[in-house]
């Protein structure tokens, strides 16, 4: 770049976010899969929990989990599960993130204490896809998310946020 000229200037207003629910998945112990010597895949089952919040009220279904490839000290996420509305409506999730922490983080989340999102040296964010053809819970299949994950009293937290 030119020292003399200025650098560009962002195109249109940043995106906002808007706190919709939060989806608190109760899971079992991870399974080891295996791999190679540079990274590890587990399987982790979801078998129940709950989903609360102003945009959405529920219950997370037994079944489905996290599929979690760890390369270097970052865990590749990919979980795939299903939430009944407080309708009855059934809606379908993929949520893909990363996880990382540091060793005293991973100490203190293995002792059960509870470590918040925002605590220093946890990096643990998703970007959740929903389907359903429910019309009332349509605008779900319709915009992109994103979730602030934490582990909280044995169970994978995750605060979901609308991209406006």
């Amino acid at each position: 770049m030119n020292p003399t000229t200025s650098p560009p200037t962002p195109l249109g207003p940043a995106p906002s976010l808007e706190y919709v629910f939060e989806i608190r998945a109760t899971i079992d112990p991870d399974l080891h899969i295996g791999r190679g010597p540079e990274e590890r895949l587990s399987f982790t089952p979801v078998s129940g929990g709950s989903v609360a919040g102003p945009r959405l009220n529920g219950e997370v279904l037994t079944g489905g989990g996290d599929w979690a490839v760890e390369r270097f000290g970052t865990a590749q996420l990919e979980a795939r599960y299903l939430i009944r509305a407080d309708d009855g409506a059934v809606i379908d999730i993929l949520n893909r993130g990363y996880f990382r922490a540091t060793p005293d983080v991973l100490d203190r989340m293995e002792r059960g204490e509870n470590v918040p999102e925002d605590t220093p040296g946890l990096y643990f964010r998703t970007a959740p896809v929903f389907q359903t053809d429910a019309p009332q819970h349509r605008w779900l299949a319709e915009h992109q998310f994103i979730g602030l994950a934490r582990d909280e009293d044995g169970q994978v937290c995750i605060r979901v946020f609308l991209v406006a």
